[in-house]
């Protein structure tokens, strides 16, 4: 026998290909193809538990009614075609159980996929028995956890199937108007094949089309100054990312290497720059940096601790710094950036992407 095997093939060879294959061979060759799942696509719409595939009700107190359905499981396809019935174990105990059905493929014998029963343990806080997986042998997938109660109380379920899901897919470029055009509940990946942006990650949900994250470097932005009138006389430089749906971390940086500050105009009283998105216009966030002032200009300390409030649904972040005569007086708007000074922030903020 070839100490090398491959399958399946048009025909035999003397260097271990095989035209056929036994049912353990196509478990560990096919459960690579799909994972175990419900032949049932979601999608972002409503839906009613009762249409699901293997849909359960109880229907006595040992009994439970299986919906039809068609599912992969460890690598075979199964068809529910009737309505079926599974038996739970009484339990007239003093103590609580939680069984779990599941679809069982089962290559001991014969092989076959069916419906099945594990039992749990009965006790105080019951826990579901384990899932088994042994390729060749018996090969489980969840339907629905059974609540058994003590002295023969009704069972409850709680539904925990694995359904299908879109596939991701990738684009080269234009990902907000090719990824719009995907099942609800696709993932699309920009690759920027382009190379005029990051790649990134984006998701058509419910909720509309909106980036999830940038898997690539983080993209640079250069902050400008808000309020005040000598913008472009100092060293502005930033970093921004999407991490999460409709979240973004960014770092700024302002540089004064100059001799006299870059302060407030006109009736202004505090000093800000702008952020790479618009923050969410439900309220206020905020985040922390610090002002590097080792000349202590401004009548400033060398360092100065800054608290950041967003200007909610817009790009304005507003600076603040404790009082710098007494604590009593709380936080004072910043009016400018000091002689010599470095100005650093960085934080998370919840975006506007889907314009609440």
């Amino acid at each position: 026998m070839a100490n090398e095997i491959s399958y399946p093939f048009n025909a035999d060879s003397a260097d271990g290909g095989s035209q056929m294959m036994n049912h353990g061979q196509w478990q560990v060759m096919a459960k690579m193809f799909g994972k175990d799942r419900v032949d049932y696509r979601l999608t972002s719409t409503s839906l009613d538990a009762t249409t699901l595939p293997f849909y359960a009700t109880v229907t006595s107190t040992t009994t439970v009614s299986i919906a039809p359905g068609r599912a992969l499981v460890g690598g075979f396809y199964y068809q529910n075609t009737a309505t079926q019935t599974v038996t739970i174990a009484a339990n007239t105990g003093s103590l609580a159980r939680t069984d779990l059905i599941v679809l069982r493929a089962d290559l001991t014998s014969a092989g076959q996929v069916n419906l099945k029963v594990v039992q749990g343990q009965p006790a105080a806080s019951p826990k579901w028995p384990a899932l088994t997986k042994s390729a060749g042998g018996k090969w489980e997938m969840p339907l629905h956890l059974v609540n058994v109660p003590a002295n023969s109380g009704a069972l409850s379920l709680i539904n925990v199937t694995p359904f299908d899901f879109p596939e991701h897919v990738s684009v080269p470029w234009n990902a907000p108007q090719a990824g719009v055009m995907q099942t609800p509940g696709t993932f699309v990946v920009d690759m920027d094949n382009n190379t005029n942006d990051t790649q990134a990650e984006y998701f058509n949900g419910r909720d509309g089309f909106v980036a999830t994250r940038h898997l690539g470097k983080a993209r640079p932005y250069t902050p400008s100054l808000v309020n005040t009138s000598n913008n472009g006389a100092e060293l502005r430089t930033g970093r921004w990312r999407w991490i999460a749906p409709n979240s973004f971390w960014f770092r700024a940086t302002v540089v004064n290497d100059f001799d006299e500050g870059l302060m407030a105009t006109g009736s202004n009283f505090r000093v800000g720059i702008t952020l790479p998105q618009a923050s969410h216009k439900s309220g206020i966030q905020v985040v922390h940096g610090y002002l590097s002032n080792p000349g202590n200009s401004g009548n400033l300390p060398n360092i100065v601790a800054i608290t950041a409030t967003t200007h909610p649904g817009s790009t304005t972040l507003f600076l603040h710094f404790p009082n710098n005569n007494t604590v009593a007086e709380g936080l004072d708007g910043l009016r400018g950036f000091p002689a010599r000074s470095t100005f650093s922030i960085s934080g998370v903020i919840e975006a506007n992407a889907f314009n609440e």
